[in-house]
């Protein structure tokens, strides 16, 4: 099978696919199509920007029938709001001449009792993140038992972000007898561990090695000694709006978001979006930068797992991303559809070892640029490079992570020493500074009666 012509699908998905242009399957859509039609659990490892989003709507549309049930037969879960609006628009994109019902849900608005109504009307296709989708069947407002199909989309940012126990609670609430389909673009331990406590059997396609970006996408560094030099040294490139027609940025933190935002010279081709900005603004900031209204985008890693943007000439990680894995979902924003895409690393000497990290998930060494001559290197240092070492805590707290606690923080977090034991003898001394005696205190209020 190479072409959608040579699935077989029902009349009215054949006509949305050929409006949308489609015609050529990608490898993921290919190997994936009749295995989840088939019924059984599967599990698709794919890079960022290879089609996995169509890859598991293909076959749930072509085995769901028109029904008026109230409560959802489709389950998906994404760890972001803007990946779930970009599901749910797939998903309309793919059935005009489907009478199917969709709904995204999510949190971060005030927008829980539209949901709550919408539910209540009845939906075919729920699409959500893990927490609000929580809230709301401990609400009572969304039943799970007759959902036939989970799929939970981007499975390793979404442990990442620490949803791994609301998925568990959502497992829970779900019935015996139905098809679990995950897909990721990398395949960590965590992920395993959820394959192995939940799945049955399931049916393994990897399209890629976990870790090896697309071909079609060539690298380049910078080494850069402090944050002010990366930010002359994006002036710099930036001035080439030719080269640099339309240009995603990435950045560890929110804080680091709004004070690049400040520094560059292109405040009016700029967009800017992290957890801190209003879902209104956040998504007039994606339509300004797909519409070229703005030619720049600053965002943060978690908020760019929505992006499904065409044409990304360049991916600039301004910092360096902590863990490994999220710089291939970087670079996965560029060369999407099998275009040709850049992607540019800048790193510090504190960074560096981040780096290394990277070249080893990759098994690619990562070519470093000369700094341009017309760069001024700056000794001015941000407050958080001041002395201070690389800390996870910092980059994870000021990010926009919308959960509690990383699940890779388990394994960079040091092991603290377990306090020694302390005898009862040695409590009591330092509760009491001395030891008490009760014949002490009876031969001191005899004393006071004598007298």
């Amino acid at each position: 099978m190479n072409t959608f012509e040579d699935l077989k699908i029902k009349k009215q998905l054949q006509n949305a696919i050929s409006e949308l242009s489609f015609t050529k399957l990608t490898p993921i859509q290919q190997v994936s199509y009749s295995s989840i039609l088939s019924g059984s659990d599967f599990v698709g490892i794919a890079q960022t920007g290879t089609g996995k989003t169509i890859a598991y709507l293909l076959p749930i549309l072509q085995n769901l029938t028109f029904s008026d049930q109230p409560h959802p037969r489709i389950l998906i879960l994404a760890p972001t709001r803007e990946l779930v609006i970009q599901i749910v628009k797939e998903i309309d994109k793919l059935t005009p001449y489907l009478s199917i019902r969709s709904l995204g849900v999510y949190g971060g608005s005030n927008n829980i009792k539209s949901q709550k109504k919408a539910i209540l009307e009845g939906q075919d296709i729920i699409v959500g993140t893990p927490r609000r989708l929580y809230d709301l069947v401990l609400a009572n407002v969304l039943r799970l038992k007759k959902i036939k199909k989970l799929i939970i989309d981007e499975v390793d940012i979404m442990l990442d972000f620490g949803y791994k126990t609301q998925l568990k609670n959502i497992f829970e609430h779900m019935p015996n007898k139905h098809q679990n389909i995950l897909f990721s673009a990398t395949m960590t331990n965590y992920v395993d561990e959820l394959i192995d406590d939940f799945l049955v059997n399931p049916i393994k396609k990897t399209i890629s090695i976990s870790g090896t970006p697309l071909h079609n996408i060539s690298q380049e560094s910078y080494a850069v000694p402090n944050f002010y030099t990366k930010a002359n040294l994006l002036n710099y490139l930036l001035e080439n709006k030719k080269e640099y027609s339309k240009v995603l940025i990435f950045v560890a933190t929110k804080i680091n978001a709004e004070r690049l935002f400040e520094i560059l010279n292109f405040e009016s081709e700029i967009s800017i979006m992290h957890s801190g900005k209003e879902q209104n603004h956040r998504t007039k900031s994606i339509e300004s930068f797909k519409n070229g209204t703005s030619r720049i985008l600053i965002a943060t890693d978690v908020i760019a797992r929505g992006i499904d943007i065409e044409k990304i000439s360049t991916v600039i990680s301004f910092d360096t991303s902590f863990y490994p894995e999220n710089y291939i979902h970087r670079i996965g924003r560029t060369g999407r559809a099998e275009e040709n895409g850049r992607s540019i690393l800048f790193y510090t000497k504190k960074e560096e070892e981040l780096k290394n990290a990277i070249e080893t998930l990759m098994n690619y060494i990562i070519p470093v640029n000369t700094l341009p001559t017309e760069v001024k290197v700056s000794s001015q240092l941000t407050k958080e490079e001041k002395d201070k070492p690389l800390d996870p805590d910092y980059l994870h707290n000021n990010s926009i992570v919308e959960s509690t606690v990383s699940i890779y923080d388990k394994s960079v977090n040091k092991i603290q020493e377990k306090p020694k034991k302390k005898s009862y003898i040695q409590t009591l001394k330092e509760r009491y500074k001395k030891p008490i005696r009760r014949g002490d205190k009876i031969q001191n209020l005899n004393k006071k009666r004598k007298k």
